[in-house]
């Protein structure tokens, strides 16, 4: 597949086919969001990767109960990935004073993409979730203090073929050369 390809085929997935993933599969995955760029190089990003079922379904437990159970479909994937930022790293700490940015969620963020779109280019699905209990994540695995969890990622082989996407906005809605547009 063309990076084109990959772009327009990735979807995220809610349903997940029971199916393991390969190790080689994530580390494929791992390997491309660590070659991601970041800022001034910090490589803040940190990866967690649960594929032990059963200290994936305690975690699970942990992230998807009460007002986080709209994200407990996540339950269901072979694999979730979490994604942490080592905080005391001077580029991000100096961003986020001068410039009011957290460059860390930006490099998390890049990182991230380079590992789905990676994961789609295998034949895996993804979701990206933000709606978890990070306090009750962090306490089941014991996270140090030095890593601010951000985001978690669902993997596996989708269940299903996944539906076409949602309308995306046109381009010249969104961008503009020069000038800003309406």
């Amino acid at each position: 597949m063309t990076l084109d390809e990959i772009i327009q085929a990735r979807r995220s997935i809610r349903r997940y086919s029971p199916q393991p993933v390969e190790r080689e599969k994530i580390l494929a995955c791992l390997e491309a969001a660590r070659l991601a760029p970041s800022a001034e190089n910090v490589q803040p990003w940190r990866f967690l990767v649960i594929d032990e079922p059963e200290l994936k379904e305690k975690v699970a437990r942990a992230a998807f109960s009460g007002i986080y159970a709209a994200s407990r479909f996540a339950a269901g994937a072979p694999v979730l990935v979490l994604m942490m930022a080592r905080l005391d790293l001077l580029a991000n700490n100096l961003g986020r004073l001068v410039q009011g940015t957290q460059f860390y969620l930006l490099d998390l963020g890049i990182a991230g993409e380079h590992f789905v779109l990676k994961a789609e280019e295998q034949g895996l699905g993804t979701c990206w979730i933000g709606w978890f209990n990070l306090r009750a994540v962090r306490k089941v695995l014991n996270i140090p203090g030095k890593y601010r969890l951000v985001t978690m990622l669902s993997v596996g082989y989708a269940a299903s073929q996944p539906t076409r996407p949602r309308a995306r906005k046109e381009l010249k809605d969104i961008a503009w050369f020069n000038r800003l547009g309406d």
